[in-house]
């Protein structure tokens, strides 16, 4: 035996118009979708026309109207579109389900009751009797015959208590603006339109340029124009002149069939391209039943592809074409361009003609930097930067700051798509194969003194070489090797660490790498050499530790609690020797 359900009809409106949609706002939409949809019915030589009534003029009686001189209903059809829910087989046979109309007409109007208790919709066909549906938010309707009309049809709402607001004049108006404006019918509130019927990516380029200011909020760095004929869209992506957090996924204004979708839907564009607002209308795009967002389906899919590949077609037209304005657009949104060039080839060669990077030698592209230095070698961090490039440069060793967002990982992939291009990353003790080693007499001498150095620095794990390198003014050194750094990071781990953890990292300890840190003492600089020359074991000790904690800090390294001890003993112990203590009396 077979069942059928049994509904609600009271819940099945309360679902529909309370739960479907987001915002009040959008009842205004949903008549205007009706009203446009009644008028596309007659044919494009029909000349539509929209009259809106708020219900704050003075002849409204406290009503919203909306009047279409569209097609109109006849009593079977008011029956099949307004009083059934869900079944829409027969609207071919209606004449409601041509590829041109924008919405569906009964679940449509139920929005109207998020700001009416009370639906009147007096409607007359061509050839048949005037027809008046009343539906009401507890979910029942009548249907009777209307007084004498001219075709088309009338829907008139009767405000609920606290919703008045959204029935008023100032925001009707505002609201048939914001959603139809687009329209290409005309559509007027109070007397006075609110339709363009100008599509704003078709305007000339300075009221492209004011369109954008007044609409999104910002006057645009470029225009780009979008067209997509397999989504019927098209339109406009507006660039932002200021910077943007990727982050942020900032909304696109969408119109379908002219009729706006919302202001803020997403995913019509790829991650990368976070620098650019679209404005743009589809007649293939589909809606989600609340008509709020885009179905992501295979369609939304390809549109985004085509998008983006307009996108980069401009890139690369400014490249060809206008290399300052392209360094300008790189300046304020190189994030994006660098998170679509981790992906693409073509964009990978822009940024390496175009994008200047920090480099120990200024900032330069990196086809600058291979026709200088041949390989492009780089620190992987800001900090592994900020220590190795003025050394390197004095040894005439080419440094890219790979530490900023994708920079290193553009490097790494450039060298991995072009075999002619060598990359290389700088291991901060690679520096010491460029240094001179100390003649054989001159590190003899020195060798009592390094010893002692050693004693004093082998508690803190520091390794003490010497050698010769530039700049003259640099005393010492502070170098740290991946291994090393490796260790350190294992060890800080291994003492915070429970017993059992404790237990597994003892156990992988055996294969941790043994590099230490070193203090390269420069013998070219004076005070070295003077340094080392000192008879006073004590006062050496402490220099070498004073040049152990100033190579920390020049060459921005992390400071534990026992360099922060050592640098307060030191100093503390060079100022007593230094200050000539009060003979006594």
């Amino acid at each position: 035996m077979s069942n059928t359900f049994q509904v609600d009809l009271r819940g099945i409106v309360d679902l529909l118009s309370h739960h479907l949609y987001a915002s009040p706002r959008v009842y205004v939409r949903e008549l205007l979708q009706n009203a446009v949809d009644a008028i596309t019915a007659l044919g494009p030589e029909h000349s539509g026309v929209v009259s809106v009534v708020s219900s704050d003029r003075a002849d409204s009686d406290g009503t919203l109207r909306i009047d279409d001189n569209g097609i109109g209903l006849t009593e079977a059809q008011v029956h099949e579109l307004l009083a059934t829910i869900g079944r829409s087989s027969k609207r071919d046979e209606l004449g409601f389900a041509r590829h041109e109309f924008l919405g569906q007409f009964g679940i449509g109007l139920l929005s109207c009751f998020l700001v009416a208790d009370e639906i009147r919709v007096h409607t007359r066909r061509d050839g048949a009797d005037p027809v008046l549906w009343t539906g009401f938010s507890d979910g029942r309707y009548t249907v009777g015959p209307g007084a004498p009309r001219e075709p088309g049809t009338t829907v008139t709402l009767l405000p609920r208590r606290g919703a008045e607001q959204f029935l008023t004049g100032e925001t009707v108006t505002d609201l048939a603006r914001t959603y139809g404006s687009l329209l290409p019918v005309t559509v007027t509130v109070d007397g006075r339109k609110v339709t363009t019927g100008t599509l704003p990516w078709e305007l000339p380029t300075e009221s492209r340029l004011a369109y954008a200011e007044r609409t999104l909020g910002f006057r645009p760095f470029d225009v780009i124009e979008l067209n997509v004929p397999a989504a019927g869209l098209t339109g406009a992506a507006f660039v932002l002149p200021t910077p943007v957090n990727p982050a942020s996924r900032g909304g696109h204004r969408v119109y379908l069939k002219r009729m706006l979708l919302s202001e803020n839907i997403e995913g019509l564009l790829p991650e990368w391209a976070f620098f650019a607002r679209c404005v743009v209308d589809s007649t293939e795009l589909r809606p989600t039943a609340s008509r709020e967002a885009l179905y992501d389906d295979g369609m939304l899919a390809e549109t985004r592809e085509a998008i983006a590949d307009q996108l980069r077609g401009w890139l690369m037209r400014l490249s060809a074409t206008d290399p300052r304005r392209l360094g300008e657009f790189l300046s304020i949104h190189h994030l994006g361009v660098k998170a679509l060039a981790l992906h693409d080839d073509e964009m990978l060669r822009l940024v390496e003609q175009w994008y200047p990077m920090q480099t120990n030698m200024g900032e330069v592209t990196l086809a600058e930097f291979r026709a200088r230095h041949g390989v492009l070698r780089y620190a992987a961090t800001a900090d592994e930067f900020r220590q190795l490039a003025g050394v390197a440069a004095a040894q005439d060793v080419g440094l890219i700051n790979g530490g900023y967002v994708y920079d290193a990982e553009l490097i790494q992939r450039l060298a991995a798509i072009d075999g002619e291009v060598r990359a290389e990353r700088l291991d901060p003790t690679d520096l010491t194969t460029r240094f001179t080693n100390v003649d054989a007499e001159a590190e003899l001498q020195m060798r009592p003194f390094l010893a002692a150095a050693q004693r004093r620095l082998d508690r803190l794990g520091c390794e003490v070489v010497v050698r010769a390198f530039d700049p003259v003014t640099l005393p010492a050194l502070y170098l740290v090797s991946r291994a090393a750094a490796f260790q350190e990071e294992f060890t800080a781990s291994r003492d915070q660490a429970d017993d059992l953890w404790g237990g597994v990292l003892d156990a992988l300890s055996r294969t941790v790498p043994t590099d230490r840190p070193q203090l390269v003492l420069n013998h070219r600089n004076p005070l070295i050499r003077r340094v080392a020359a000192l008879g006073d074991a004590e006062l050496a000790g402490l220099a070498v530790e004073s040049l152990y904690g100033q190579a920390l800090l020049l060459g921005h390294h992390p400071i534990r609690p026992s360099d922060a001890a050592l640098l307060t003993t030191s100093f503390l112990g060079l100022l007593d020797r230094a200050v000539p203590r009060e003979e006594s009396r």
